[in-house]
């Protein structure tokens, strides 16, 4: 699909190999987990109360975030145009593309799941895999409040080499995950 261009109502993204992906997929493994989950809560029925009190807490938090990612997804969609990605995060970007995700990873606060979202509109818009794992684990272990906690509870040696641990074990890990996947834009989705 060339860009500027919309997807017809109801159609579905083509997913890594080419294949579409279904909503009644989505549905069908949703009513899966549910069931399972149904089933645990009644095979031990003392975990049942911790177990809905924790669900609750943690829907009403997404409630509460998914909103806001949405509305930042939206506004990334429209405002970002797919070059600038390409250019900063892409497959060419290199060791400074992978500096641009960590900075940008350490930048937001809130759940990693909230980042779910956003690392999709990244691939979408030809971010590579390895900036998109960079970005990721930056937000999961380095957060920029986290480390100022971190700084003042445990010392700036501690945090200095527990810093630059976590990234060099971010770099490597993020060099075999690129490998793993190979050029993941022969299956990525073209259009943004």
């Amino acid at each position: 699909m060339k860009p500027g261009t919309r997807r017809p109502a109801g159609a579905t993204t083509p997913a890594p190999g080419g294949k579409s992906k279904s909503p009644a997929r989505g549905w069908l493994v949703l009513a899966g987990i549910s069931a399972v989950a149904a089933a645990l809560l009644i095979v031990f029925p003392a975990q049942r109360e911790p177990s809905l009190a924790a669900f609750w807490q943690f829907f009403v938090e997404m409630l509460l975030v998914m909103p806001a990612v949405l509305v930042i997804m939206g506004l990334f969609a429209v405002w970002v145009p797919q070059e600038v990605i390409t250019r900063h995060l892409g497959h060419g970007s290199g060791v400074r593309g992978m500096v641009i995700a960590l900075i940008v990873g350490t930048l937001p606060t809130g759940p990693l799941y909230a980042a779910f979202p956003l690392t999709k509109g990244l691939l979408d818009k030809g971010a590579s895999p390895r900036n998109i794992f960079v970005f990721m684990a930056a937000w999961a272990c380095i957060k920029i409040p986290q480390e100022l906690l971190e700084l003042q509870f445990l010392g700036w040696r501690f945090t200095l080499a527990r810093l630059v641990v976590t990234i060099a074990v971010i770099a490597a890990m993020a060099f075999v995950f690129q490998r793993l996947l190979g050029d993941w834009s022969e299956h990525a989705p073209k259009d943004a």
